[in-house]
């Protein structure tokens, strides 16, 4: 059985070789996903958020391989960012920061599948933030994208140059949240190595 990984089926969105800044285009895909704010280095909502997320998006992949006969691979942790003042991201003042956390999900998986694992999970787990998880659509459409290499407190002067330098350039506007993925484990990769799309939707300025 061939299992199913976003990472290959969405190959020019997961797996970029670019280092600066290039427009993409991202397909409408489902999530699961949790909301929160705050530093997610200090704040404890965060932790819990993601071992949250993660426990449901295993329990997922179980039911669809067990029940469903189709296996696959859990996709990376992603997030959403956004603030009132983009500007924060770029001077890393992480307190303003608001945030929702999501695990892309194959288009096999309906509704009811996600709401039973849910509750599978949270029966076996006993996870507050469980409760909190919902499915999400999303559809950026064009984004511009780079892959980020090193420390996520480096990723400023990236965030600059598509700010203050990229947008202009290509007559572009922000039209959607900033978007990351996370391509490495932080528990296992050295700061220097970690690999993070840094991805933002964008319009036309006019």
């Amino acid at each position: 059985m061939t299992r199913y990984d976003v990472k290959r089926e969405l190959r020019h969105c997961y797996a970029p070789t670019d280092t600066d800044w290039a427009l993409v285009d991202v397909p409408a895909q489902q999530f699961i996903a949790i909301d929160g704010r705050g530093d997610p280095n200090t704040g404890t909502d965060y932790a819990r958020a993601v071992e949250a997320l993660y426990t449901v998006a295993y329990t997922i992949k179980f039911t669809s391989k067990n029940v469903l006969g189709r296996d696959f691979v859990v996709g990376p942790l992603e997030g959403l960012w956004w603030s009132d003042d983009p500007e924060v991201f770029i001077t890393r003042a992480k307190h303003a920061w608001q945030w929702r956390m999501l695990i892309s999900q194959p288009d096999w998986i309906d509704p009811d599948l996600i709401a039973e694992a849910e509750q599978a999970a949270l029966r076996k787990k006993g996870l507050p933030a469980i409760a909190e998880i919902r499915r999400e659509t999303l559809h950026e459409g064009t984004s511009a994208q780079l892959l980020h290499i090193g420390p996520y407190d480096d990723e400023g002067p990236a965030l600059a140059r598509l700010h203050h330098d990229f947008l202009a350039a290509h007559d572009l506007r922000m039209s959607g949240h900033h978007h990351e993925i996370y391509l490495s484990d932080p528990r296992r990769a050295a700061p220097a190595k970690l690999r993070t799309i840094l991805r933002q939707p964008v319009r036309a300025a006019a």
